[in-house]
């Protein structure tokens, strides 16, 4: 299999994935990177026929085929090697991860990224695609921060989002908080739970990817 990556939250997720699951970047899977900030990914014909939108990560298989986005991503390689187990094992656990992670993807990624392209990330967004105004940006990067206070309180003193071990919805929160990190975005006020979250998985042999410069 090849992994198509770039820096981000979202191809670091499926790398992280991949290491949990042992299945070692040269070995099991290689990687090619793209240089998202100089808009390689939009510039290289050969990823824009694997995916049209241009969008990474992508995961490419030995027939040929690809496949695109990091959830499904995920969950194809969890149907591939079960063990250890991220997304559920069973119907009820399933349900219950998919849950956080939809509730995540929807109420904290999507205005987080919308806000950070309006205002930090602007330099870089605004000649590629549509941007909402710098003032809405800010709004929504309030909402955002809104919903971490709250997941906060949900997370109390345990370590984990959900089924009392490391699952895809802890990784996404991990994922989206540490990337923030990276261009200057910092937890909300009263989000100590969180803060404590992060420095506990950060120990992780998969989180090391994070101190690396892409």
């Amino acid at each position: 299999m090849k992994l198509h990556s770039s820096l981000g939250p979202n191809p670091r997720l499926v790398r992280m994935f991949l290491i949990e699951k042992g299945l070692a970047e040269g070995e099991a899977v290689e990687r090619v990177h793209y240089d998202i900030i100089s808009g390689e990914n939009r510039q290289s014909a050969e990823l824009t026929g694997k995916n049209p939108l241009q969008t990474l990560p992508v995961l490419e298989l030995d027939d040929g085929t690809t496949l695109t986005e990091s959830w499904p991503i995920c969950e194809y390689i969890e149907e591939l090697h079960p063990d250890p187990n991220l997304i559920g094992r069973d119907a009820l656990e399933r349900a219950e991860i998919r849950k956080w992670v939809r509730w995540f993807d929807q109420d904290v990624v999507v205005p987080m990224t919308i806000g950070f392209r309006a205002t930090g990330g602007r330099p870089m967004f605004e000649p590629r695609m549509k941007v909402v105004s710098e003032s809405a940006g800010a709004e929504m990067t309030d909402m955002a921060n809104d919903k971490w206070r709250w997941l906060d309180k949900q997370l109390g003193d345990r370590d984990n989002i959900c089924c009392d071990r490391f699952t895809l919805a802890d990784l996404i929160t991990f994922c989206f908080a540490n990337f923030g990190f990276t261009v200057g975005w910092k937890l909300p006020e009263g989000t100590d739970n969180l803060a404590r979250f992060i420095e506990t998985h950060n120990k992780r042999e998969s989180a090391k990817i994070w101190q690396q410069a892409e």
